[in-house]
């Protein structure tokens, strides 16, 4: 089963970090997080797929943007992990729970972020803004 996890006007400022802490379900094939002005305005699409090995980035704005794909090793169905993701003017860092870092350009400006999705079989322990 797949959920949908949403929060609207969540204000979101440049230099912020989004902490995401949960466990990945059994069965999940891809887990989604996105950040941005609303649901079809995505200035960070973070895909993990599974079946693939790979993370998918990406921003969406009346379209989907160029994708920028990552090998995943660290982490997968099963598994409770920790997201640190920090917006920045110019990029986006992702902290994975490894500890490895991935970076994606924030394509669509700094505007505050007001839009937060999590789809897929992920629960949500907790979630904070730093």
């Amino acid at each position: 089963m797949e959920d949908n996890f949403e929060i609207l006007n969540i204000h979101m400022k440049l230099g912020r970090t989004l902490k995401i802490k949960g466990t990945i379900g059994n069965e999940a094939d891809k887990i989604q997080i996105n950040l941005g002005q609303r649901a079809d305005k995505l200035n960070l699409h973070f895909n993990p797929r599974f079946t693939e090995s790979t993370i998918v980035c990406n921003s969406k704005d009346g379209g989907w943007g160029e994708e920028q794909r990552t090998h995943l090793h660290c982490f997968g169905p099963g598994s409770e992990v920790k997201f640190k993701i920090t917006y920045e003017t110019d990029q986006f860092t992702v902290k994975l729970p490894d500890g490895d870092k991935l970076t994606f350009p924030n394509r669509l400006g700094s505007l505050p972020l007001e839009y937060l999705q999590i789809k897929g079989q992920f629960r949500v322990f907790s979630l904070k803004f730093d």
